[in-house]
């Protein structure tokens, strides 16, 4: 009696469980795309473009070379203009090594 309760509930246990997975990836899935919803209402933007003149000027009175690897999230064609979503200091530095080099990566 007690094997066949056992397996009975081991049944029940296994047949519930990859609905219980289901709903949690439902759920994750629901919440993903209210949190993609929160991001996309407030895009990113540069806190303030004089900052960014400010760096470059001063680091080109100090003549420092500007970081040599373009980020990763650069892709040909790109403009300074495309990093000002993903990142500020990869905008900033993009506008420096363009000022710097007089060109893109």
């Amino acid at each position: 009696m007690k094997t066949l309760l056992f397996s009975l509930f081991a049944t029940v246990a296994l047949l519930s469980a990859p609905l219980a997975i289901a709903s949690d990836e439902d759920d994750m899935a629901e919440m993903q795309k209210r949190l993609n919803a929160e991001v996309m209402q407030k895009p990113f933007s540069v806190e303030d473009a004089a900052k960014v003149d400010a760096y470059v000027k001063d680091a080109m009175k100090k003549d420092l070379k500007p970081k040599q690897a373009a980020p990763k999230t650069w892709r040909p064609g790109y403009t300074c203009r495309d990093l000002w979503n993903y990142s500020y200091y990869d905008y900033r530095d993009c506008v420096y090594y363009h000022r710097y080099y007089g060109h893109y990566w």
